[in-house]
Protein backbone atom coordinates (compact mmCIF):
# COMPACT_ATOMS: atom_id res chain seq x y z
CA UNK A 1 0.00 0.00 0.00
CA UNK A 2 1.42 3.39 -0.99
CA UNK A 3 1.25 6.38 1.36
CA UNK A 4 -0.91 8.33 -1.11
CA UNK A 5 -3.30 5.47 -1.95
CA UNK A 6 -6.25 7.02 -0.09
CA UNK A 7 -7.43 10.44 -1.26
CA UNK A 8 -9.77 12.65 0.74
CA UNK A 9 -13.50 11.92 0.51
CA UNK A 10 -15.80 14.77 1.51
CA UNK A 11 -19.40 14.05 2.46
CA UNK A 12 -21.89 16.78 1.57
CA UNK A 13 -25.60 17.18 2.20
CA UNK A 14 -28.11 19.95 2.68
CA UNK A 15 -31.27 20.05 4.77
CA UNK A 16 -34.81 21.35 4.56
CA UNK A 17 -38.32 20.74 5.87
CA UNK A 18 -40.35 18.30 3.76
CA UNK A 19 -43.59 20.17 4.49
CA UNK A 20 -42.31 23.24 2.63
CA UNK A 21 -42.20 21.75 -0.87
CA UNK A 22 -45.95 21.70 -1.47
CA UNK A 23 -46.37 25.07 0.20
CA UNK A 24 -43.71 27.03 -1.66
CA UNK A 25 -43.31 26.38 -5.35
CA UNK A 26 -39.74 26.24 -6.61
CA UNK A 27 -38.11 26.33 -3.17
CA UNK A 28 -36.92 22.71 -3.26
CA UNK A 29 -35.34 23.12 -6.71
CA UNK A 30 -33.70 26.34 -5.63
CA UNK A 31 -32.08 24.74 -2.58
CA UNK A 32 -30.91 21.77 -4.63
CA UNK A 33 -29.30 24.29 -6.97
CA UNK A 34 -27.40 25.76 -4.03
CA UNK A 35 -25.87 22.45 -3.06
CA UNK A 36 -24.80 21.73 -6.64
CA UNK A 37 -22.90 25.03 -6.62
CA UNK A 38 -21.28 24.11 -3.30
CA UNK A 39 -20.36 20.67 -4.64
CA UNK A 40 -18.56 22.15 -7.65
CA UNK A 41 -16.69 24.64 -5.47
CA UNK A 42 -15.57 21.90 -3.07
CA UNK A 43 -14.50 19.62 -5.93
CA UNK A 44 -12.26 22.48 -7.05
CA UNK A 45 -10.19 21.88 -3.90
CA UNK A 46 -8.98 18.55 -5.34
CA UNK A 47 -11.06 16.07 -3.40
CA UNK A 48 -13.78 13.52 -4.07
CA UNK A 49 -17.27 14.64 -3.03
CA UNK A 50 -20.02 12.25 -1.94
CA UNK A 51 -23.09 14.47 -2.34
CA UNK A 52 -26.27 13.00 -0.86
CA UNK A 53 -28.34 16.03 -1.81
CA UNK A 54 -31.30 17.36 0.13
CA UNK A 55 -32.26 15.50 3.33
CA UNK A 56 -35.69 16.63 4.51
CA UNK A 57 -36.98 13.97 6.92
CA UNK A 58 -35.81 11.54 9.58
CA UNK A 59 -36.08 8.47 7.35
CA UNK A 60 -33.78 9.95 4.71
CA UNK A 61 -31.39 10.99 7.48
CA UNK A 62 -31.03 7.38 8.66
CA UNK A 63 -30.24 6.23 5.12
CA UNK A 64 -27.79 9.12 4.62
CA UNK A 65 -25.83 8.14 7.71
CA UNK A 66 -25.43 4.61 6.37
CA UNK A 67 -24.51 5.92 2.91
CA UNK A 68 -21.75 8.13 4.33
CA UNK A 69 -20.41 5.14 6.29
CA UNK A 70 -20.41 3.02 3.14
CA UNK A 71 -18.86 5.88 1.19
CA UNK A 72 -15.92 6.01 3.65
CA UNK A 73 -16.03 9.81 3.91
CA UNK A 74 -13.38 11.58 6.00
CA UNK A 75 -15.33 14.74 6.81
CA UNK A 76 -18.91 15.96 6.34
CA UNK A 77 -20.06 19.41 5.26
CA UNK A 78 -23.63 20.05 6.38
CA UNK A 79 -25.02 22.85 4.21
CA UNK A 80 -27.90 24.49 6.05
CA UNK A 81 -29.94 25.88 3.15
CA UNK A 82 -33.15 26.69 5.04
CA UNK A 83 -34.96 25.81 8.23
CA UNK A 84 -34.95 22.07 9.00
CA UNK A 85 -35.63 19.91 12.00
CA UNK A 86 -32.60 18.77 13.95
CA UNK A 87 -33.94 15.22 13.63
CA UNK A 88 -32.96 15.38 9.95
CA UNK A 89 -29.34 16.00 10.97
CA UNK A 90 -28.52 14.01 14.09
CA UNK A 91 -28.86 10.47 12.62
CA UNK A 92 -26.61 11.38 9.68
CA UNK A 93 -23.74 12.55 11.82
CA UNK A 94 -24.23 9.93 14.53
CA UNK A 95 -23.92 7.11 12.02
CA UNK A 96 -21.13 8.58 9.91
CA UNK A 97 -18.88 9.22 12.96
CA UNK A 98 -16.57 11.70 11.21
CA UNK A 99 -15.94 15.41 11.85
CA UNK A 100 -18.74 17.72 10.72
CA UNK A 101 -18.58 21.32 9.54
CA UNK A 102 -21.82 23.32 9.46
CA UNK A 103 -22.01 25.58 6.40
CA UNK A 104 -24.28 28.51 7.28
CA UNK A 105 -24.24 30.09 3.81
CA UNK A 106 -26.63 32.75 2.59
CA UNK A 107 -27.22 32.77 -1.20
CA UNK A 108 -26.57 36.54 -1.37
CA UNK A 109 -25.14 39.20 0.96
CA UNK A 110 -28.64 40.40 1.84
CA UNK A 111 -32.27 40.11 0.85
CA UNK A 112 -33.39 42.79 -1.61
CA UNK A 113 -35.84 44.34 0.84
CA UNK A 114 -37.43 46.71 -1.66
CA UNK A 115 -38.16 43.98 -4.19
CA UNK A 116 -39.19 41.58 -1.42
CA UNK A 117 -41.67 43.95 0.17
CA UNK A 118 -43.09 44.85 -3.25
CA UNK A 119 -44.20 41.24 -3.79
CA UNK A 120 -48.00 40.94 -3.79
CA UNK A 121 -48.24 37.26 -2.80
CA UNK A 122 -47.39 36.68 0.87
CA UNK A 123 -46.90 32.96 0.29
CA UNK A 124 -44.27 33.74 -2.33
CA UNK A 125 -42.75 36.25 0.06
CA UNK A 126 -42.40 33.53 2.70
CA UNK A 127 -40.88 31.16 0.16
CA UNK A 128 -38.35 33.85 -0.80
CA UNK A 129 -37.48 34.41 2.86
CA UNK A 130 -37.02 30.68 3.43
CA UNK A 131 -34.46 30.61 0.61
CA UNK A 132 -32.37 32.98 2.77
CA UNK A 133 -33.15 31.26 6.08
CA UNK A 134 -29.93 29.28 6.55
CA UNK A 135 -29.06 30.89 9.89
CA UNK A 136 -32.37 29.95 11.53
CA UNK A 137 -31.83 26.27 12.48
CA UNK A 138 -28.10 26.48 13.27
CA UNK A 139 -28.64 27.10 17.02
CA UNK A 140 -31.04 24.14 17.12
CA UNK A 141 -28.48 21.90 15.42
CA UNK A 142 -25.69 23.16 17.67
CA UNK A 143 -27.81 22.51 20.76
CA UNK A 144 -28.50 18.92 19.74
CA UNK A 145 -24.86 18.28 18.78
CA UNK A 146 -23.72 19.62 22.17
CA UNK A 147 -26.19 17.45 24.06
CA UNK A 148 -25.18 14.43 21.95
CA UNK A 149 -21.47 15.14 22.65
CA UNK A 150 -20.79 15.60 18.92
CA UNK A 151 -18.02 18.08 18.18
CA UNK A 152 -18.84 20.41 15.32
CA UNK A 153 -17.32 23.34 13.46
CA UNK A 154 -18.92 26.24 11.62
CA UNK A 155 -18.39 28.42 8.57
CA UNK A 156 -20.73 31.40 8.25
CA UNK A 157 -20.81 33.43 5.07
CA UNK A 158 -22.14 33.75 1.55
CA UNK A 159 -22.47 31.13 -1.19
CA UNK A 160 -21.27 33.53 -3.90
CA UNK A 161 -18.39 36.05 -3.99
CA UNK A 162 -17.17 35.55 -0.42
CA UNK A 163 -13.40 34.82 -0.48
CA UNK A 164 -13.14 34.83 3.33
CA UNK A 165 -15.81 32.15 3.63
CA UNK A 166 -14.44 29.93 0.87
CA UNK A 167 -10.86 30.32 2.08
CA UNK A 168 -12.05 28.98 5.42
CA UNK A 169 -13.79 26.03 3.73
CA UNK A 170 -10.61 25.35 1.76
CA UNK A 171 -8.59 25.36 5.00
CA UNK A 172 -10.95 22.77 6.51
CA UNK A 173 -10.42 20.61 3.45
CA UNK A 174 -6.65 21.08 3.60
CA UNK A 175 -6.65 20.15 7.28
CA UNK A 176 -8.76 17.07 6.53
CA UNK A 177 -6.30 16.08 3.79
CA UNK A 178 -3.42 16.35 6.24
CA UNK A 179 -5.30 14.30 8.85
CA UNK A 180 -6.06 11.66 6.20
CA UNK A 181 -2.45 11.57 4.99
CA UNK A 182 -1.09 11.28 8.54
CA UNK A 183 -3.43 8.35 9.18
CA UNK A 184 -1.93 6.51 6.21
CA UNK A 185 1.69 7.66 6.66
CA UNK A 186 4.47 5.15 7.28
CA UNK A 187 7.37 6.54 9.28
CA UNK A 188 10.73 4.86 9.60
CA UNK A 189 12.55 5.00 12.94
CA UNK A 190 16.14 3.99 12.21
CA UNK A 191 18.71 3.53 14.95
CA UNK A 192 17.96 4.69 18.48
CA UNK A 193 17.54 7.71 20.72
CA UNK A 194 20.39 10.06 21.60
CA UNK A 195 21.27 8.83 25.08
CA UNK A 196 20.21 11.27 27.80
CA UNK A 197 18.19 13.58 25.51
CA UNK A 198 15.12 12.96 27.63
CA UNK A 199 12.82 15.56 26.06
CA UNK A 200 12.65 13.80 22.69
CA UNK A 201 11.63 10.38 23.99
CA UNK A 202 8.04 9.57 23.06
CA UNK A 203 5.37 6.92 23.34
CA UNK A 204 5.11 5.41 19.85
CA UNK A 205 1.71 3.91 20.61
CA UNK A 206 0.48 7.38 21.63
CA UNK A 207 1.75 8.79 18.34
CA UNK A 208 -0.21 6.23 16.33
CA UNK A 209 -3.28 6.53 18.56
CA UNK A 210 -3.31 10.29 17.95
CA UNK A 211 -2.32 10.59 14.29
CA UNK A 212 -2.81 7.07 12.97
CA UNK A 213 -0.18 5.74 10.61
CA UNK A 214 2.53 3.17 11.23
CA UNK A 215 6.05 3.45 12.62
CA UNK A 216 8.49 0.87 11.28
CA UNK A 217 11.57 0.18 13.42
CA UNK A 218 14.57 -0.11 11.09
CA UNK A 219 18.11 -1.28 11.80
CA UNK A 220 21.09 0.76 10.62
CA UNK A 221 22.47 -2.53 9.29
CA UNK A 222 19.71 -2.57 6.68
CA UNK A 223 20.91 0.70 5.18
CA UNK A 224 24.52 -0.50 5.30
CA UNK A 225 23.51 -3.67 3.45
CA UNK A 226 21.72 -1.65 0.76
CA UNK A 227 24.84 0.49 0.20
CA UNK A 228 26.61 -2.65 -1.04
CA UNK A 229 24.08 -2.96 -3.86
CA UNK A 230 24.71 0.54 -5.24
CA UNK A 231 26.56 0.51 -8.58
CA UNK A 232 29.33 2.83 -9.75
CA UNK A 233 26.96 4.21 -12.38
CA UNK A 234 24.35 5.07 -9.75
CA UNK A 235 27.02 6.83 -7.69
CA UNK A 236 28.15 8.90 -10.68
CA UNK A 237 24.56 9.84 -11.50
CA UNK A 238 23.85 10.87 -7.92
CA UNK A 239 27.04 12.97 -7.70
CA UNK A 240 25.96 14.79 -10.86
CA UNK A 241 22.54 15.32 -9.30
CA UNK A 242 24.21 16.76 -6.19
CA UNK A 243 26.03 19.24 -8.41
CA UNK A 244 22.75 20.35 -9.97
CA UNK A 245 20.83 20.69 -6.72
CA UNK A 246 23.47 21.96 -4.29
CA UNK A 247 26.08 24.68 -4.27
CA UNK A 248 29.05 22.45 -3.49
CA UNK A 249 32.05 24.17 -1.92
CA UNK A 250 35.43 23.59 -3.60
CA UNK A 251 36.89 21.92 -0.49
CA UNK A 252 34.42 19.01 -0.71
CA UNK A 253 36.50 16.04 -1.82
CA UNK A 254 35.36 13.70 -4.63
CA UNK A 255 35.66 10.79 -2.17
CA UNK A 256 33.20 12.38 0.27
CA UNK A 257 30.76 13.21 -2.53
CA UNK A 258 30.88 9.61 -3.73
CA UNK A 259 30.40 8.32 -0.19
CA UNK A 260 27.36 10.56 0.28
CA UNK A 261 26.05 9.55 -3.15
CA UNK A 262 26.24 5.83 -2.35
CA UNK A 263 24.32 6.38 0.88
CA UNK A 264 21.79 8.63 -0.85
CA UNK A 265 20.94 5.94 -3.40
CA UNK A 266 20.69 3.37 -0.61
CA UNK A 267 18.33 5.66 1.32
CA UNK A 268 16.06 5.82 -1.73
CA UNK A 269 16.05 2.01 -1.80
CA UNK A 270 15.18 1.88 1.90
CA UNK A 271 12.31 4.34 1.46
CA UNK A 272 10.96 2.31 -1.46
CA UNK A 273 11.27 -0.98 0.42
CA UNK A 274 9.28 0.23 3.42
CA UNK A 275 7.07 2.75 1.58
CA UNK A 276 8.18 5.49 3.97
CA UNK A 277 6.60 8.92 4.06
CA UNK A 278 8.92 10.23 6.80
CA UNK A 279 11.97 9.12 8.76
CA UNK A 280 13.63 9.72 12.14
CA UNK A 281 17.19 8.50 12.64
CA UNK A 282 20.23 8.55 14.90
CA UNK A 283 23.25 6.30 15.43
CA UNK A 284 25.61 6.67 18.35
CA UNK A 285 28.41 4.57 16.85
CA UNK A 286 29.61 1.28 18.25
CA UNK A 287 32.97 0.76 16.59
CA UNK A 288 31.44 -1.08 13.61
CA UNK A 289 33.11 0.87 10.83
CA UNK A 290 30.61 -0.05 8.13
CA UNK A 291 27.67 1.37 10.04
CA UNK A 292 29.59 4.45 11.11
CA UNK A 293 30.55 5.04 7.47
CA UNK A 294 26.87 4.76 6.52
CA UNK A 295 25.51 7.07 9.18
CA UNK A 296 28.16 9.75 8.76
CA UNK A 297 27.24 10.14 5.08
CA UNK A 298 23.44 10.49 5.21
CA UNK A 299 22.98 14.26 5.30
CA UNK A 300 22.84 14.99 1.57
CA UNK A 301 20.59 12.02 0.85
CA UNK A 302 18.27 12.88 3.71
CA UNK A 303 18.08 16.47 2.47
CA UNK A 304 17.01 15.20 -0.96
CA UNK A 305 14.36 12.99 0.67
CA UNK A 306 13.06 15.91 2.72
CA UNK A 307 12.83 18.03 -0.43
CA UNK A 308 10.68 15.39 -2.12
CA UNK A 309 8.10 15.30 0.68
CA UNK A 310 9.70 12.59 2.81
CA UNK A 311 10.85 14.70 5.79
CA UNK A 312 13.80 13.36 7.77
CA UNK A 313 14.46 14.29 11.41
CA UNK A 314 17.79 13.67 13.09
CA UNK A 315 18.44 12.60 16.67
CA UNK A 316 15.61 10.02 16.37
CA UNK A 317 13.12 12.84 17.00
CA UNK A 318 9.91 10.99 16.14
CA UNK A 319 7.71 13.81 17.47
CA UNK A 320 9.47 16.29 15.22
CA UNK A 321 9.36 14.00 12.20
CA UNK A 322 5.58 14.07 12.72
CA UNK A 323 5.58 17.88 12.95
CA UNK A 324 7.74 18.13 9.83
CA UNK A 325 5.37 15.82 7.95
CA UNK A 326 2.38 17.94 8.94
CA UNK A 327 4.11 21.11 7.75
CA UNK A 328 5.14 19.44 4.51
CA UNK A 329 1.61 18.15 3.85
CA UNK A 330 0.34 21.71 4.24
CA UNK A 331 2.81 22.72 1.51
CA UNK A 332 4.87 24.81 3.92
CA UNK A 333 8.01 22.66 3.92
CA UNK A 334 8.97 21.62 7.40
CA UNK A 335 12.66 21.78 8.27
CA UNK A 336 14.33 20.50 11.44
CA UNK A 337 15.29 23.34 13.78
CA UNK A 338 16.13 24.39 17.34
CA UNK A 339 17.42 27.48 19.16
CA UNK A 340 20.95 28.45 18.12
CA UNK A 341 21.34 31.80 19.85
CA UNK A 342 19.52 34.96 20.90
CA UNK A 343 20.40 38.24 19.20
CA UNK A 344 19.18 40.97 21.55
CA UNK A 345 20.69 43.72 19.40
CA UNK A 346 18.42 42.93 16.46
CA UNK A 347 15.66 41.30 18.59
CA UNK A 348 15.77 38.04 16.67
CA UNK A 349 16.15 34.37 17.52
CA UNK A 350 18.71 32.36 15.57
CA UNK A 351 17.41 28.85 14.92
CA UNK A 352 18.77 25.94 12.91
CA UNK A 353 20.18 22.42 13.16
CA UNK A 354 22.91 20.18 11.90
CA UNK A 355 21.99 17.38 9.52
CA UNK A 356 19.46 17.50 6.67
CA UNK A 357 17.52 20.61 5.66
CA UNK A 358 14.46 21.18 3.48
CA UNK A 359 15.91 22.39 0.17
CA UNK A 360 12.53 23.62 -1.09
CA UNK A 361 12.26 26.26 1.66
CA UNK A 362 15.84 27.52 1.32
CA UNK A 363 16.76 31.09 0.44
CA UNK A 364 18.80 30.40 -2.67
CA UNK A 365 20.82 27.27 -3.32
CA UNK A 366 21.81 25.15 -0.34
CA UNK A 367 25.55 24.93 0.29
CA UNK A 368 27.45 21.72 0.91
CA UNK A 369 30.46 22.02 3.23
CA UNK A 370 32.88 19.44 4.63
CA UNK A 371 33.04 19.08 8.43
CA UNK A 372 35.92 17.42 10.24
CA UNK A 373 33.63 16.67 13.16
CA UNK A 374 29.88 16.30 13.63
CA UNK A 375 29.48 17.97 17.02
CA UNK A 376 28.19 15.49 19.59
CA UNK A 377 27.95 12.72 16.98
CA UNK A 378 30.11 10.09 15.38
CA UNK A 379 32.31 10.69 12.35
CA UNK A 380 32.88 13.47 9.84
CA UNK A 381 31.74 14.21 6.31
CA UNK A 382 29.59 16.56 4.23
CA UNK A 383 26.93 18.80 5.67
CA UNK A 384 24.41 21.31 4.32
CA UNK A 385 24.13 25.00 5.12
CA UNK A 386 20.93 26.83 4.29
CA UNK A 387 18.86 29.82 5.29
CA UNK A 388 15.04 29.58 5.29
CA UNK A 389 13.39 31.85 2.69
CA UNK A 390 12.92 35.39 3.93
CA UNK A 391 9.31 36.18 4.72
CA UNK A 392 6.51 34.70 6.84
CA UNK A 393 7.20 31.41 8.64
CA UNK A 394 5.38 29.12 11.06
CA UNK A 395 6.93 26.97 13.78
CA UNK A 396 5.27 23.74 14.91
CA UNK A 397 6.08 21.44 17.80
CA UNK A 398 4.30 18.29 18.95
CA UNK A 399 4.35 18.34 22.73
CA UNK A 400 3.88 15.30 24.94
CA UNK A 401 2.07 16.52 28.05
CA UNK A 402 2.04 15.35 31.64
CA UNK A 403 -1.48 14.04 31.09
CA UNK A 404 -0.23 11.42 28.64
CA UNK A 405 -1.58 13.27 25.60
CA UNK A 406 -0.13 15.13 22.65
CA UNK A 407 -0.76 18.81 21.93
CA UNK A 408 0.27 21.13 19.12
CA UNK A 409 2.33 24.25 19.79
CA UNK A 410 2.79 26.80 17.03
CA UNK A 411 3.98 30.34 16.38
CA UNK A 412 4.04 32.67 13.41
CA UNK A 413 7.03 34.87 12.68
CA UNK A 414 9.28 36.19 9.94
CA UNK A 415 12.55 34.90 8.52
CA UNK A 416 14.62 38.05 8.16
CA UNK A 417 17.86 39.03 6.48
CA UNK A 418 21.13 39.37 8.36
CA UNK A 419 24.23 37.39 9.24
CA UNK A 420 23.93 33.70 10.07
CA UNK A 421 26.46 31.23 11.46
CA UNK A 422 28.37 29.82 8.49
CA UNK A 423 29.24 26.53 10.18
CA UNK A 424 27.81 24.04 7.71
CA UNK A 425 24.40 23.85 9.43
CA UNK A 426 20.92 25.05 8.51
CA UNK A 427 20.19 28.28 10.39
CA UNK A 428 18.10 31.44 10.06
CA UNK A 429 17.11 34.62 11.85
CA UNK A 430 13.51 34.81 13.08
CA UNK A 431 11.61 37.86 14.28
CA UNK A 432 8.37 37.53 16.25
CA UNK A 433 5.59 40.08 16.86
CA UNK A 434 5.94 39.65 20.64
CA UNK A 435 9.72 40.10 20.60
CA UNK A 436 12.52 37.57 21.03
CA UNK A 437 12.45 37.55 24.85
CA UNK A 438 8.71 36.97 25.20
CA UNK A 439 8.69 34.45 22.38
CA UNK A 440 11.37 32.35 24.09
CA UNK A 441 9.65 32.52 27.48
CA UNK A 442 6.17 31.81 26.13
CA UNK A 443 7.27 28.99 23.83
CA UNK A 444 9.34 27.29 26.52
CA UNK A 445 6.56 27.61 29.11
CA UNK A 446 4.55 24.91 27.33
CA UNK A 447 7.30 22.31 27.72
CA UNK A 448 8.13 21.42 24.12
CA UNK A 449 11.13 19.32 23.14
CA UNK A 450 14.04 21.49 22.05
CA UNK A 451 13.38 20.65 18.38
CA UNK A 452 10.56 22.01 16.23
CA UNK A 453 9.62 22.20 12.54
CA UNK A 454 9.78 25.44 10.58
CA UNK A 455 7.86 26.06 7.35
CA UNK A 456 7.22 29.00 5.08
CA UNK A 457 4.01 31.03 5.24
CA UNK A 458 1.63 31.79 8.08
CA UNK A 459 -0.50 28.64 8.46
CA UNK A 460 -1.50 28.66 12.14
CA UNK A 461 -5.19 28.81 11.20
CA UNK A 462 -4.79 25.59 9.18
CA UNK A 463 -2.89 23.90 11.99
CA UNK A 464 -5.65 24.92 14.41
CA UNK A 465 -8.24 23.26 12.19
CA UNK A 466 -6.12 20.10 12.04
CA UNK A 467 -5.98 20.08 15.84
CA UNK A 468 -9.76 20.37 16.00
CA UNK A 469 -10.24 17.50 13.55
CA UNK A 470 -7.84 15.34 15.59
CA UNK A 471 -9.41 16.55 18.88
CA UNK A 472 -6.02 17.77 20.11
CA UNK A 473 -5.24 20.78 22.25
CA UNK A 474 -3.37 23.58 20.50
CA UNK A 475 -1.53 26.69 21.71
CA UNK A 476 -0.40 29.53 19.46
CA UNK A 477 2.10 31.80 21.20
CA UNK A 478 2.10 34.48 18.46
Amino acid sequence: MKNNAFGLKVGLFCIGLEAYWEQFEGLQDRLQGYIKIAEERIKGFDCEVVNLGLIDNHEKAIVAGHDFRKGDVDIIFLYVTTYALSSTVLPVVQRAKVPVVILNLSPEPAINYTAFNAMKDRTKMTGEWLAFCSACPVPEIANVFKRAAIKFHQVTGILHHDPECWNEIEEWIEAAKVSNAMFHNRMGAMGHYYSGMLDIYTDITLQMATFGGHIEIIEVDELSALRKKVSAKQIDERVNHFKEVFNIETDCSPEELERAARTSVALDMLVEEYDLGSLAYYYKGTGIGENEDTMSSVILGNSLLTARNIPVAGEYEIKNAQAMKIMDLFGAGGSFTEYYAMDFTDDVVLMGHDGPGHLMVAEGKTRVRPLTVYHGKVGKGLSVEMNVKHGPVTLLSIVETTGGKLMLLCAEGESVTGPILEIGNTNSRYKFSIGARKFANDWNSHGPAHHCAVGIGHIASKIRKLAQLLEMDIVQVC
